[in-house]
């Protein structure tokens, strides 16, 4: 009898640990042969009214200057509408920005580039957008002029690049 009680206690336990709430998605980056794993140093619902903290979750490589970053989403931002937006100093050193706006369901991994051969990427940011629903004194949605709700960031993960 203490055999079937250890395999039923043993299989109890098994399907315990196959419930556990997966975390929230996670972004990955490479540059220049390394790759780091990013988790969102803030994730809300997608009514953006539940939100979690995470101030250590900021990600770190090193990579030479003129070298790309590859990022990597799974689908659970692939299938939202999501945003890059890239940081980098030009061959002189002036900082610049451009940011790259994916619909959803389109794509599941982007570029980022420096616009010269000799620029550093110095950030990149991933934000996955949900909709802010804004109401007039009646209650009824305000919304833009093509008639959409306003899109803002729900969850973003972060990328400091060291020159290397």
């Amino acid at each position: 009898m203490r055999p079937r009680l250890l395999l039923l206690l043993a299989g109890g336990a098994l399907a315990l640990t196959g419930c556990t709430a997966a975390g929230p998605p996670e972004v990955t980056f490479y540059s220049d042969g390394h790759t780091v794993t990013a988790k969102p140093l803030v994730d809300c619902d997608a009514l953006i009214r539940n939100c979690s903290k995470n101030a250590d979750a900021q990600a770190h490589l090193t990579a030479r200057p003129g070298m790309p970053v590859q990022i990597s989403v799974p689908s659970e931002i692939g299938d939202t509408p999501w945003l890059v937006i890239t940081q980098y100093s030009d061959g002189g050193g002036a900082l610049k920005a451009k940011q790259q706006y994916f619909s959803r369901n389109s794509k599941l991994a982007y570029t980022a580039t420096p616009d010269t051969p000799t620029g550093q990427v110095v950030v990149v940011e991933v934000q996955q957008l949900g909709a802010a629903f804004a109401a007039d004194q009646a209650g009824n949605p305000v919304l833009d002029e093509n008639g959409n709700p306003q899109l803002v960031a729900r969850a973003y993960w972060s990328l400091q690049v060291q020159p290397g």
